[in-house]
Order: C-alpha cells, then sequence, then structure tokens
C-alpha cells in the first residue's frame, strides 16, 4: 500500500514533514510512504487555466502523485489559524474537475504540528472540510501536535512514546479506512 504524505509546510526544517517522516518508521509491512516534494512548485489556481488542455507542470505532478497513491496523509501547521495558502491551492488545484478529480473517494487523513499549545487543530478541521466537499473519504479524527519544537530530537525522531502511540493509531486508522468507516465516523 502507497501512502502519499503532503507536508502543508513549505520551511526546510518543518515540524509537520519531520511528524510524517515519523509515520515513515511505524508502517507495517506492505507499506510504504512517499513524501511529495513539489508542493512550492504548484502553480496559482486560476479558473482560465482550466478549461484548456495543457496542464501546468507542478499541477500535473501533484495530480499524478495523488492518482498513484493508495492514501493520502496531510500534515499542516495553522497559520492564522487556518490552512496554509499553498496547501490550499494545491487541493483547489487536485479537488477539480469533482467528479474525475484525483481526490473524488480518496482515502485521506489529516494530522498537524504547530509550536504553540493548539496543534494546530484549526487547520486539521478546515482541512477535513475541504477535502470532504472535495469528495474524499477522510477520517474523522485529528492527531494534534502542541509545542513541537521540544516534540523531536536532533534527529528529528518523536521523543514522547504517547504521541508515537498516538500516530501509530491515527495511521492504522487511515490503513483500514475504507467506506464502512467514513459513514460510521461520519454519523457519530
Amino acid at each position: 500500500m502507497r501512502i502519499l504524505g503532503i507536508s502543508g509546510s513549505l520551511r526546510r526544517d518543518s515540524h509537520n514533514t519531520m511528524l510524517l517522516r515519523a509515520v515513515a518508521d511505524m508502517l507495517p509491512p506492505g507499506a510504504r510512504l512517499e513524501l511529495f516534494s513539489g508542493l512550492r512548485a504548484v502553480e496559482p489556481f486560476d479558473e482560465d487555466d482550466e478549461p484548456t488542455a495543457r496542464v501546468p507542470a507542478g499541477v500535473h505532478a501533484l495530480r499524478s502523485a495523488i492518482s498513484e497513491s493508495d492514501r493520502l496523509l496531510i500534515a499542516t501547521p495553522e497559520y492564522n489559524s487556518s490552512i496554509p495558502g499553498q496547501l490550499k491551492n494545491a487541493l483547489d488545484w487536485a479537488s477539480r474537475p469533482r467528479a474525475t478529480s484525483v481526490l473524488y473517494d480518496k482515502p485521506v487523513a489529516v494530522i498537524g504540528a504547530s509550536t504553540g499549545l493548539f496543534g494546530a487543530v484549526w487547520a486539521q478541521a478546515e482541512l477535513r472540510k475541504v477535502l470532504q466537499s472535495s469528495g474524499a473519504r477522510v477520517l474523522d479524527r485529528e492527531l494534534p501536535l502542541m509545542q513541537a519544537v521540544g516534540q523531536f530530537d536532533e534527529l528529528g525522531r518523536l521523543v514522547d512514546p504517547d504521541v508515537r502511540a498516538q500516530l501509530s493509531e491515527h495511521v492504522d486508522a487511515l490503513l483500514g479506512l475504507d467506506h464502512a468507516t467514513v459513514a460510521a465516523s461520519a454519523a457519530a
């Protein structure tokens, strides 16, 4: 099973990217995480570009990576109580047109890290809303990693065993995500 990890942060030493790398170390045999590194290259969304046959290169790379994955795991920071602009831009491109988009019916989970006390919970909620409206099958749970500066050692590994356990449970839920799981979590 191929999981595509997308970090909503463009920062080189991003805590959200480190959080995704931590996932790679806890996957069961047969599952692998591939980090998408082209978020910065996704061109600004412009409806005038939509009807043309030429898809911008960054958009093509994003759509291909999502399409080729079995699951999607997005780690988002929180900027101004919401989703970072470049991540939202990428999701606007990936979600169009809705009926044939690479996000439609794609199993997705959201996690987030921030340096503050809230662990990007608002951004995670906003991101789940955007993904659900795009037709993705979104895991209805969050994993807020607060005060991220102290959560990783010098090699970028999560130091708190409880956080590692929570992340492992989140990943297990994503791997087991199917239509019944989504229906049950939406009804709860």
